[in-house]
């Protein structure tokens, strides 16, 4: 007979709580696993030199043999990103609908990846089986096309997942997100629901992707004689689609520019989820044969990032395309929070060069306010509440928002990476605690940068480094040159030579004392070496520069 404890549904997400960005979740029953999405997060300002960072899997790695894949709700960087490094040490197939397939499949590319991982296309309302679990993929809207929900069928119960949603019944692309399907699964009974809560802080809806294209439209026709740049997220095919729209409309051939931008639309345009009329788009090489009035330049850049395209144009380092007074540059998104200085600076640079910036309206969220959460959750009716996606206030606001539709607070469960969930009809509550954490990506080094070498980085760049090198004689251990003293980012040497004479004397004294008591170990030199110095510089400047001794020894 089966122990009743044993069959309950572990519930692990190993990134994506309380921060946006790096979703990663582990469902596990029994033997069997499923990994939903498996993205990578941005680095913080801290993490210096840093290029992304992606979740630490170590959990996966120790349950490998329990693993049976990757499920897959939509084809942003922050659900596929971290695939072609999380796969080298997991290679197990890959489920996702068309679209997002595609842009995984350009990742793998790009990694060589391809012909070692499996994967598969799923449309909406298929079902796959993978172990213990059935999942179910559900049509949602969200600002890439393709987004899915996914209802997870345990023998413990059904989880809904809602992956990133908004609730468009007017959609750009496709039809609207499939209500019908939520309502009828939530008739079955759902033991938990894990519902996106970026904007769960917003009263009312999210408005319609279709209204942005009006307002693309209203722009054209009130700049008629200028050039037109608009910069939005690479990845909102929608936004592209309806740019064009206006484009072709008013007569303006589009240039798209931005490496991520040309690749999505590419892969959207060869999977069929953008229509261009013909000779619409132009090379950014022909840009120069058309008068600026029948020019619209779709560009990355919308966060301000300092070497997306918009950024480089804006600071005249780009080497196609250059502002002039008249232009008019659109940013078709909101500013991340963490990203509103960089956005300003792009925006007064392009001001100051004579450009029109407009930054109201040309913009719609892709993710639900906080009336679409509450239809999902009188859809679905889930039992347990178990709000995803958000820091930490998006998701105590999606909580609150549960709790005013009578569900109960001891069936909230706002979880931190790593927690452990254990749930079936009867009780859930989290049980255990697994290893999980940020692994920093810089350039080709994966984890090879932790936080003494961040430590260390942020160090040089507070107060810079002074090293001090001598030369001392083998066996005699007789000083034969230096000490020398070179510093870097500390002060600039040229003013202030008093300074480093005096630093130079210090060092000399330190080190004639230890070889007149006869210190041979270099260790102890050093340690000398380095307080001697950071006391005196201390004293003097109030800075604490790091400092690296280099003894030779002829």
């Amino acid at each position: 007979m089966r122990n009743i404890n044993n069959s309950k549904l572990r519930i692990i997400p190993l990134g994506g709580l309380e921060q946006i960005g790096m979703n990663i979740t582990a469902f596990e029953f029994e033997d069997s696993i499923v990994v939903v999405d498996c993205g990578l997060s941005f680095p913080e300002d801290d993490m210096l030199g840093i290029d992304l960072v992606i979740p630490d899997v170590s959990y996966l790695k120790e349950n490998i043999q329990k693993v049976k894949g990757f499920v897959i709700t939509h084809g942003h960087e922050d659900h596929i990103g971290a695939l072609p490094y999380v796969l080298k040490d997991i290679n197990v197939p890959i489920y996702a609908t068309k679209l997002t397939i595609g842009l995984i499949e350009h990742k793998l590319k790009e990694h060589n990846m391809l012909n070692h991982v499996k994967r598969k296309v799923i449309q909406h309302g298929q079902s796959i089986n993978l172990g213990a679990f059935r999942i179910e993929f559900i049509k949602t809207n969200h600002s890439i096309v393709d987004a899915s929900a996914l209802a997870i069928y345990s023998p413990a119960g059904i989880v809904v997942h809602t992956g990133d949603f908004k609730v468009d019944y007017t959609p750009v692309f496709g039809d609207a997100i499939d209500l019908q399907r939520f309502g009828e699964i939530g008739k079955k009974g759902v033991l938990a629901l894990m519902c996106d809560s970026t904007n769960a802080e917003r009263p009312g809806f999210t408005m319609s992707e279709k209204t942005v294209g009006k307002v693309f439209d209203d722009i054209m026709s009130d700049h008629k004689n200028s050039r037109i740049i608009i910069a939005t997220f690479a990845s909102n095919v929608d936004r592209v689609q309806q740019i064009i729209n206006s484009a072709y409309k008013y007569g303006r051939k589009v240039v798209i520019e931005g490496r991520s931008m040309v690749n999505v639309i590419s892969t959207a345009s060869e999977l069929g989820y953008l229509n261009i009329p013909d000779k619409t788009l132009i090379d950014i090489e022909q840009m120069k044969n058309y008068p600026d009035d029948q020019v619209v330049l779709i560009t990355t850049g919308s966060q301000g990032e300092s070497m997306a395209a918009l950024s480089r144009i804006a600071a005249n380092i780009h080497k196609k395309v250059q502002i002039k007074p008249g232009d008019t540059v659109v940013f078709s998104s909101k500013a991340i929070p963490g990203n509103e200085k960089a956005v300003s600076r792009v925006i007064n640079e392009l001001s100051m060069k004579g450009a029109d910036v407009i930054f109201q309206d040309a913009h719609v969220s892709g993710h639900a306010c906080q009336e679409e959460i509450k239809l999902i959750y009188s859809l679905v009716r889930p039992k347990y509440a178990i709000p995803v996606h958000g820091e930490y206030r998006h998701l105590k606001a999606q909580a609150d928002v549960a709790r005013s539709l009578g569900i109960p607070k001891e069936n909230i469960f706002i979880l931190s990476s790593g927690d452990v969930l254990e749930l079936n009809a009867d009780n859930a509550k989290v049980v255990d605690h697994v290893h999980t954490g940020g692994i920093l990506v810089d350039g080709l080094g994966v984890g090879d940068v932790g936080n003494i070498v961040l430590r260390d980085r942020q160090h040089l760049a507070e107060d810079g480094i002074m090293i001090v090198v001598m030369t001392l004689e083998k066996y005699s251990n007789q000083l034969l040159a230096g000490p020398d003293i070179v510093s870097r980012g500390f002060v600039y040497v040229r003013e202030s030579e008093d300074l480093m004479e005096e630093a130079r004397a210090v060092v000399n004294d330190a080190v004639n004392n230890c070889l007149e008591k006869g210190v041979t170990d270099w260790g102890k030199l050093k340690n000398v070496i380095k307080d001697a110095l950071s006391d005196f510089i201390w004293k003097k400047t109030k800075r604490n520069p790091m400092i690296l001794p280099i003894i030779m020894e002829v």
